[in-house]
Parts: structure tokens; sequence; C-alpha cells
């Protein structure tokens, strides 16, 4: 039942999905320039587009392709141009929620399967039912779907099963909301959220305003981290297990895909559940910076999966940089530096493949080769003298 599952990991941008699929991600989405629910994600022409799927396809992996907006009129503009030069670029899917797009897909006759967008808010058999006479491939659940509704679901039908394993929630269902249309002008449903429901508001009891111990109040829900659930959902023979987060940054996708990609791959092997989820949630804390619960696999989401009050949302500092290559003869690995350090410091080396490496450094060197102690200059270009090194790996801070 297991032998296919697929990991399925954001990207916003094309080095971001070269990470994506180096640290495990048997599959990407991606969004292009139109259509796509990511507005403000760097987002893929179709030459990009292309790109992706060449390096995708040489690592085994595939691509999947947003086209998930609610349209209006104006959206519709060149839609079965733009749908064929997907296929030309050799697309693995598109991710649709509009039933007319859907319509000129089929039409045009493209190659590319059908997956039906977590937009349509699917959380019953009898819906999925019908988009499989639809001519769908696959079905993205609502989030809203409890583990006991997805085990009825996944034991009474064969279509297949995408299901959202890790990131942003949505306090309405699915992302259909419109709360950023009234309070901003923005469109949720066409790429624009704004995302309101995390701003920060004032509390009333009638005219009064309540004092809540100096905090703001918010109606967002906590982050979605599934761990704990994963073994189940395994079990089950779940086709895809997604991780959101188009507009995350590159330590953020190279650390929860490793940290999944390592928890599916040791449940599998017959390792101990316990010892896994500890390891995955202590991997995955450090890249993030909001709460998480297990949304609503356990049933209706209680005041603890909620985001009601200010949090310490601050982006980790961890994380240094990224590997970019390495000079054999000098014995240097080249860093493309984000975040400030100073030396002497122990440093975590994250690797696409293979076990995370512990040193420490006390000499490294700017572009021109002069020794530095402080490297304070975000995308400064450095040379770290150790063994060699794979590309892509990630480097950070030992906590």
């Amino acid at each position: 039942m297991v032998k296919n599952l697929e990991l399925l990991a954001p990207a916003g941008d094309l080095e971001k999905l070269k990470v994506a699929v180096l640290y495990g991600a048997d599959a990407v989405f991606i969004g292009g320039k139109k259509l796509s629910l990511r507005a403000k994600a760097s987002n893929f022409t179709v030459e990009m587009i292309k790109e992706a799927c060449d390096f995708a396809h040489a690592h085994g992996s595939k691509v999947y392709i947003t086209v998930n907006i609610l349209p209006h009129e104006e959206d519709m503009v060149e839609v079965e141009e733009y749908l064929k030069a997907l296929d030309d670029a050799g697309i693995d899917a598109i991710i649709v929620s509009s039933m007319a797009i859907v319509s000129i897909a089929k039409k045009i006759g493209v190659s590319y399967e059908l997956h039906l967008s977590t937009q349509q808010s699917t959380v019953n058999l009898e819906a999925i039912n019908f988009y499989k006479d639809l001519g769908f491939n696959r079905v993205v659940l609502g989030r809203e779907t409890t583990l006991q509704e997805i085990e009825e679901i996944k034991n009474n039908t064969d279509m297949p099963l995408e299901v959202f394993i890790h990131g942003g929630m949505c306090s309405s269902y699915s992302g259909r909301c419109s709360l950023s249309n009234h309070m901003t002008g923005r469109d949720a449903n066409r790429g624009g959220c704004a995302h309101s429901c995390r701003w920060n508001y004032k509390l009333f009891d009638k005219d009064e305003v309540l004092e809540l111990d100096g905090h703001m109040f918010k109606i967002g829900s906590k982050d979605l981290m599934s761990f704990s659930i994963m073994p189940k959902l395994i079990d089950l023979g779940i086709d895809s297990f997604k991780i959101e987060g188009r507009m995350k940054s590159l330590h953020y996708i190279a650390t929860i895909v490793k940290a999944y990609r390592e928890f599916i791959d040791g449940y599998l092997e017959g390792k101990d559940v316990n010892e896994l989820v500890e390891i995955a949630t202590n991997e995955a804390k450090k890249a993030e910076n909001r709460d998480s619960s297990v949304g609503f696999f356990n049933g209706q989401v209680t005041q603890e999966g909620g985001l009601y009050f200010d949090g310490a949302e601050i982006p980790p500092q961890d994380f240094i940089g990224i590997i970019k290559g390495y000079d054999d003869e000098k014995k240097m690995a080249l860093l493309e530096q984000r975040n400030h350090f100073r030396l002497p410091q122990t440093f975590e080396l994250i690797q696409p493949k293979g076990e995370t490496k512990i040193f420490t450094l006390d000499k490294v060197y700017d572009e021109e080769g002069n020794e530095i102690e402080f490297a304070n200059h975000a995308m400064q270009t450095l040379y770290l003298p150790i063994d060699k090194v794979k590309e892509y790996s990630i480097l950070r801070k030992k906590s």
C-alpha cells in the first residue's frame, strides 16, 4: 500500500525547487505567472517551468503547477494557450479548482494529470466520486478532513488522495476566505491574501475594550505539524503527503522536507516511532517561527489549535547560509551567507543526503582571501576551510 507514497514539497522559485528535490521531495508544486494563488511568490515563466521539469525529472521527481485561483472573466484570457504551453514544458499535473479550466484542459487534450485543488474543500466520499467521474486523477482533501473521515474515504475509493501534513492553516474552509477582500481589496482566492486573520485586533465586550494582559487578539490558526499522525496516514496508504509553503525560505524547505523524508523512510524501515517523532519535531522547530498543532486530524479543532494572541514570531537566526560550490584545489567550500556570525563558532552542516556534520570554525575568508572573524553582510560570499561537501548543503549555528 505504501510503495508509491509521495512526499510533495512547495517551491517559490527555481533554487528552492532544486533544494526540495535534492532533500528528498518526490514531487514539487510551483506556480506559474498566471492563475496561481501565490501572486507574491517569485513564480515561474514557462521557460523556467521547462527548466524546473528537466531538473526534477533528471532526479526522478515530478512537477505540478498550481492553476488554482477562482478565476474572474479577465483571468480567462489566453488560458488555452497557457495550458498548452505547460504541456509543452513537460509538467506532470496541474492543481486546479475551476471546472472551466478543467473543461478547457480536457478539450485540448493535455497529457498531464488533473489534480483537484484543496480550494474546492472536498471532505466527503460523494464529492470525490463526483470529481472522479469528471476525469480528475487525484483529489487534494480539504484541510478540515479528520483522520477518521480520511480512513473511511480511503477504504471506499480508488481515487488517489493528497493530504496536507505541514504548514500554514486557514481560519476559513481551505482558503476560501473573503476577509482579505473586504478589509484590503486583495482577493484571497486570486492570489492576493493579506492574511487578515493573523493581524492584531482589539477585543470588545460590548463597548469595552478587554485588557488581555497586554496582548492583542488574533483570529488565526496554528500551523500544521503531523509527525505524530504520519504513521496512521502511511498505513492507510495515502498517496501524497503535502507540505505547504511556496512563500517559505530555502532553509525552511530544506529542513522540513528532510525531516519528513527521514521520518517516512525510517518508519518504513521499522524504526521506533516515538524516537522518529521526537527527532523530526526537534528538527522542524529549527526552521519554524509559529506554534503548531495537528489541525483537524483528531477531530474538531479546540482552542488549543487557535492562534489568538501575540506570539514570539521571530524568524530563527541559526541559518547561516547555503553551500554553492567546492574548490577541490583549495579545499574550500563556497558559502552564500544569509545571517551574521562571529568566529569561533560551532556549526551544523545539513546535507541533501547523508548525516549532519558538526564542526567548529575559527577561520573564514572573504572573496579577496582575507581572513575575517565577523561576517555581517547578507548574501556575502565566503570561503570555509572544511572537507568536501555537497552543493546546496545548509550551514547553521549549532543550537
